[in-house]
């Protein structure tokens, strides 16, 4: 609620502080007094647009400060501070400050971190709810009449929002596969054909690195062709090297015992022997590998560039084609299979959509139900706030199915005709606007409702009634002050002022050429004097301080 507003070089306030307290605070004073300048000043925090006009003749700039204490912060504005990056530790009062210049330009504050107007704009409907003569928000606007039924009812929209969920869900997946399977059968075709292309050619993971390699080895055979071919020939034959140096071992051996340097020369002749037969064996093997046959090297090459341009085709690396073939054979299962599987997504979506229209179905009735209440318990506000011939009708429509959601396929408005014979119609078409404050106050009592704004303010609620009517309406004023946190009336009706917890008086003064407008909080005398001077007018008599004194008693 709001706990505390203090206001800087506002038009003709120059400097103001306000203390609220809970329950039904009125606020009274002579028309021209600067009612309209205390509405304003809160709008500043609220996000209106900050006018240069509002800064007091002769200052640079402006101020407005206000004061909000919850039990819980509402959940619109710890949303709102997440996603703004407002820090606000739990139970902290929220202090709103914004400044104006008078050359142009504002800022905004929220516990001194900077914000914009915008952020305070979003948390407004969480702060103050306000009801006056040009009233566009809170009950007035249709989109929230569902939510306020909803609440009225005791509805329960969890299983409800779980069916939307669902369904949502399985038409999701049945849209999907219907699209998949769609672009799957127009790329059938290209897809048998890609298909065959591969199978025929059959690739085999490894495979390049394979080929590439023989390719290497036989281009490098046909350029060393001729050497390895001479270096043969020297290993061939009688007189070939390894051939002398055998001969020579075997003569060695026969006479190797007659001394030891014969025995250390045939062990050398011997190792140079086995090493010559393992240089014989290399160059065999070399020349092996090495051997140039021009069919294979052209079938090598051939083979690698139709793996190298599927893969270049299919943008993809070439061991990578066997896994693309085994897609491409999936995809065509899932088109052969595809009717099946669409078949048992229907049928899962079908059931899930009869689930939520069932669902939708039982939460109607409660609303139709909960209408007809509603409905009756309006009518009853209505008579004693001087709108007998009003009728209040909680009308329900069907949204079309593109417009169904979580909330169910209903749409909820409130609607009025305020004369016998006249047609319903939305809150906001009600020309008077003292018949339109008076009409939300009936429709607040009906309705209890406690999830709103944390203040609630009723600018001039009382404007053209009196006697009777205005006692109607401070009554229930009070009434609602015990449900909700904080009540707020800008009032000329003493009976209204009477019915107040906190009585604020606003006047006008002025010094020489300077006017100012002050705002003070009044005790039991001073609130006697003031309803006195409500009913009497300017000089106020005996007879008005009396029944002053009875207005107050009787509350």
């Amino acid at each position: 609620m709001l706990t505390r507003l203090s206001i800087r070089n506002i038009v003709l306030i120059e400097a103001l502080d306000l203390d609220f307290a809970r329950g039904l605070g009125v606020l009274t004073g002579e028309t021209g007094a600067g009612k309209s300048i205390l509405l304003d000043a809160l709008g500043l925090v609220l996000g209106d647009r900050a006018e240069t006009s509002l800064v007091r003749s002769g200052e640079e700039k402006a101020s407005v400060t206000a004061s909000f204490e919850f039990e819980t912060m509402p959940t619109l504005i710890a949303e709102t501070f997440d996603e703004a990056e407002i820090e606000c530790e739990p139970g902290e009062p929220l202090m709103i400050r914004r400044q104006v210049k008078a050359d142009g330009g504002s800022k905004a504050f929220i516990n001194d971190q900077p914000t914009s107007a915008r952020t305070l704009r979003d948390i407004a409907p969480a702060l103050v709810e306000l009801h006056g003569q040009h009233d566009d928000r809170g009950l007035v606007n249709p989109r929230g009449h569902r939510i306020l039924l909803d609440r009225y009812a005791g509805t329960d929209l969890d299983a409800l929002a779980n069916s939307w969920q669902a369904w949502a869900k399985a038409d999701a997946q049945l849209a999907e596969a219907r699209r998949e399977v769609e672009q799957a059968q127009a790329d059938e075709e290209l897809l048998r054909a890609h298909l065959a292309e591969l199978e025929t050619l059959a690739p085999v993971v490894g495979e390049e690195a394979e080929l590439a390699g023989t390719r290497s080895d036989m281009q490098k055979g046909e350029k060393l062709s001729g050497d390895l071919e001479e270096l043969r020939h020297l290993w061939e034959g009688s007189e070939a090297p390894l051939a002398t140096l055998r001969v020579a071992a075997r003569k060695l051996d026969r006479i190797a015992e007659e001394h030891e340097l014969l025995a250390e020369a045939l062990a050398a002749l011997d190792r140079a022997v086995i090493e010559a037969g393992e240089a014989e064996e290399k160059l065999e093997a070399a020349a092996q590998a090495l051997h140039f046959d021009p069919a294979a090297l052209d079938a090598a090459e051939t083979r690698l560039f139709e793996l190298r341009a599927q893969a270049r085709k299919h943008r993809c690396e070439v061991d990578a084609l066997p896994d693309l073939m085994q897609e491409m054979r999936g995809k065509l299962d899932a088109i052969e299979s595809g009717g099946a599987h669409l078949k048992t997504l229907e049928a899962a979506s079908g059931k899930a959509r009869e689930a939520y229209v069932a669902a939708c179905e039982k939460v109607h009735k409660q609303r139709v139900k909960a209408a007809k209440t509603l409905d009756k318990a309006v009518a009853a506000e209505l008579a004693p706030l001087k709108l007998d011939a009003a009728r209040f009708q909680t009308a329900i429509e069907p949204l079309p199915e593109d417009k169904w959601g979580s909330a169910g396929a209903d749409a909820v408005e409130f609607l009025i005709a305020t004369n016998p014979g006249a047609d319903f119609a939305p809150l906001a078409k009600i020309a008077s606007g003292g018949e339109l404050s008076r009409f939300i106050l009936a429709l607040k009592v009906a309705l209890a409702e406690k999830g709103g704004a944390a203040t609630i303010i009723f600018d001039e609620i009382d404007r053209g009634v009196g006697g009777a009517v205005a006692s109607a309406i401070g009554e229930r004023l009070a009434r609602l002050a015990q449900e909700e946190w904080q009540l707020l009336a800008v009032t000329h009706s003493p009976q209204v002022a009477a019915r107040g917890s906190q009585h604020y008086l606003i006047a006008k003064s002025s010094s020489g050429t300077v006017t100012k407008t002050g705002v003070v909080e009044l005790d039991q005398s001073g609130r006697q004097e003031e309803i006195a001077r409500m009913l009497s007018g300017a000089e106020i008599t005996s007879e008005a301080r009396a029944q002053a004194d009875r207005l107050l008693e009787d509350v």
